[in-house]
């Protein structure tokens, strides 16, 4: 164990690690209340229209079958900010796999069964759900996902491209992507004396607990939620999802507790997916590399059910000085599933096809890419001119650069051959804005010396556990050993969800200034403590989400090293090393595994992962780990995640940005990158299948 002198930035093991290896530790559907009955969804098998018939004769006649749930007979539910929740009200289909009937049963084998022998009759009406089939529909929304404006100009960008000795002017396409936690989404709920407990698969116990109490017309000390183990959400459980309406509806209509687990092939059309975007960007700059002008213009998709905007242009805002600018966004409403958050949302997408877009002009312009990269590098940050409160990325390129052995690379594509390989190097900026939250939070000091933190963070594989006690120890000059840390249940402090890489700042910043409170407390106290302990209790509404003065964002630099097979058109991966600025590290063990797992999921995005749409039925086709492939340990043969030391005065009490998104946010854009370097071939569309990458050898 760790002392309190090197609590934090100490690689301390998961205090949770021993709970989940041997089975103790409980997720959302392992609770067992007696009695418990399961639920299985009928979800729409068309596109658009509404049902016209439901039969439930068939269903209902199984054995162990309580009830089939239908718009005519589920719980009625009041109105919601999200109409996504707004289920088994009408019989409305906005989209393929929207929930149109729940069965109810002793087992879920008879749920199953019974959700099968649901005969259901549609109207249908004419639909549209691919985007490249509907560019020309898109509009400019009033806004992108973040409060971010949907367009933000400066200077004059068409005519200071036009004008540009130099220019770029491509466009790229990623698809649909599905976050595909390990975890399935589902729930336990009961009802029992006008109470409502539920356990959830989520981001945030608060969020659902305030959203079950609007549905249900309950105030919030009658709804209790769980979340004390979450298996991964990478954004899908975020926000309250339809499972846990359906199971709560279902335990209110039987009057037992219910639980439901979504099946994987459900997923990609009940909990959200990043929305497919389309990229056009028009770089322009000197002959030495200085950029005049830069254009990002993104379409995406949204569904006809609530808008939802990637905000795919934002980080183009960021990140390269230039006198003149332009970033917008255009939106196609179609007859999709509600796309909705996935690791780094924006960033990911935006940065991919920014990162591809220098790298070309760099080719251009017969410069090397990194030297591009620091000739733009801006003394403010370009849309909203404030200072940065630290931006490290010249030191993050220049440390990965000597780390993977930049120097002496031979530029031209195409030219490292061995026998039918041919090999290249790519490299990637990445950006991510700091965020964070009000929060609460308490600390005890009992009298055998133990010191209990509670709040109501949500760990979602990242190690929050764990950081949090060690934010504890430091601030009250304790060893990691005597402090026990409480998350996961609502009825603790009220916090904020784990999102936007801002849960650790968001929660550390409530529990340092409680521990501090307490801290003076104790030195205040005389005599032995009281049975009960010293409580403190910290809010950092007004002081968390106060204005800041500074653009505050972490970055970091990606390379890769691919060989491509110029038979098959197979891309290997044989490294990737990542090098960040992201103010201090907490905890170097579960920080590096978070860098790590990033730049997997970067790579599942460059190479493997793909949601496709069947124009005729809108559905999402591929849409188990079967048909929608994320990389396995063979596809990662090595791969580091470093830090550079890091010091932000403007940030939290614990001096630490966010890390769990940052390292996707680079990962696919160095690899296509690479690509290009070894084989002189550009693909502006992921993934970089064999089929795309040998059409172009």
């Amino acid at each position: 164990m760790a002392s309190q002198a090197n609590a934090l930035g100490a690689p301390i093991e998961r205090r949770e690690g021993r709970a989940k290896v041997t089975g103790e530790a409980l997720y959302a559907t392992e609770y067992a209340p007696p009695g418990c009955a399961y639920a299985w969804p009928v979800t729409a098998t068309v596109a658009r229209g509404r049902v016209a018939a439901l039969d439930t004769a068939a269903a209902l006649a199984l054995p162990g079958v309580l009830a089939v749930l239908t718009p005519d007979t589920a719980p009625r539910l009041a109105e919601s900010d999200d109409p996504t929740l707004a289920i088994l009200q009408d019989f409305r289909v906005p989209h393929h796999g929207w929930p149109i009937a729940l069965a109810v049963a002793d087992t879920l084998e008879a749920a199953r069964a019974a959700a099968q022998s649901v005969r259901v009759t549609y109207e249908t009406e004419p639909h549209a759900s691919v985007l490249a089939e509907n560019l020309a529909d898109a509009y400019r929304p009033d806004e992108a996902n973040g409060g971010h404006p949907a367009e933000r100009r400066r200077g004059d960008p068409l005519d200071a491209f036009a004008e540009a000795p130099v220019t770029v002017d491509v466009r790229y396409r990623i698809p649909p992507l599905h976050n595909h936690p390990m975890e399935p989404h589902g729930a336990t709920a009961h009802w029992h004396d006008g109470r409502l407990t539920a356990y959830d698969t989520s981001q945030g116990g608060d969020t659902v607990r305030a959203v079950l109490a609007e549905l249900f017309e309950l105030p919030e000390e009658r709804v209790t939620v769980v979340c004390e183990h979450v298996g991964g959400g990478f954004g899908s459980k975020g926000t309250p999802r339809p499972h846990i309406v359906l199971a709560a509806m279902a335990s209110l209509h039987t009057g037992r507790p219910v639980k439901l687990a979504l099946a994987r092939r459900l997923l990609p059309e009940l909990v959200g997916h990043r929305a497919p975007t389309d990229h056009r960007l028009r770089l322009g700059s000197r002959p030495d590399g200085t950029l005049l002008s830069v254009i990002h213009e993104v379409t995406t998709h949204t569904s006809r059910v609530k808008e939802f905007v990637e905000q795919a242009a934002v980080p183009a805002r960021v990140m390269y000085g230039s006198p003149s600018s332009l970033t917008s966004h255009r939106v196609a409403a179609l007859d999709v599933p509600t796309p909705s958050w996935m690791r780094a949302p924006g960033e990911a997408s935006g940065m991919y096809a920014l990162e591809s877009a220098v790298d070309e002009l760099a080719d251009a312009l017969g410069m090397d890419p990194i030297e591009l990269r620091v000739r733009n590098e801006p003394a403010q940050e370009p849309d909203s001119q404030r200072p940065f409160s630290s931006r490290h990325l010249v030191e993050c390129l220049r440390e990965g650069a000597e780390r993977f052995g930049w120097a002496g690379r031979d530029p031209r594509p195409g030219a490292r051959r061995a026998a039918r390989w041919l090999s290249g190097t790519g490299v990637a900026a990445a950006t991510y804005p700091v965020l964070v939250s009000p929060c609460r939070a308490t600390v005890t000091a009992h009298p055998d010396g133990l010191h209990v933190v509670r709040v109501n963070a949500t760990d979602i594989g990242t190690g929050a556990r764990t950081v949090l006690t060690q934010v504890a120890a430091q601030a009250l000059g304790v060893g990691v050993e005597s402090v026990r840390t409480e998350i996961g249940t609502t009825g603790l402090p009220k916090a904020p969800l784990a999102g936007g890489s801002s849960g650790t700042a968001s929660w550390g910043w409530a529990v340092h200034e409680a521990c501090r409170l307490l801290v003076r407390q104790l030195q205040e106290h005389t005599g032995p403590l009281p049975p009960e302990g010293l409580t403190a209790t910290a809010d950092t509404k007004g002081t968390a989400d106060e204005e800041s003065a500074y653009a505050r964002h972490a970055f970091g630099a990606h390379f890769a090293e691919v060989a491509v097979d110029t038979d098959t058109g197979e891309v290997r991966v044989r490294r990737l090393l990542g090098v960040y600025a992201a103010g201090r590290i907490l905890n170097a063990r579960t920080a590096r595994s978070q860098f790590i797992g990033g730049m997997v999921m970067g790579l599942g995005m460059a190479l493997t992962e793909r949601g496709t749409v069947d124009p005729a039925s809108g559905a999402f086709m591929g849409n188990d780990l079967a048909g929608y492939h994320v990389p396995a340990h063979a596809d990662v043969p090595d791969i580091e995640a470093h830090w550079i030391d890091e010091r932000d005065d403007h940030l939290n009490p614990m001096g630490s940005k966010g890390i769990g998104e940052i390292g996707i946010v680079g990962t696919a854009a160095a690899i296509g990158n690479a690509v290009h370097h070894a084989t002189g071939v550009r693909v502006r569309e992921l993934p970089l299948t064999p089929d795309r990458v040998h059409a172009g050898l």
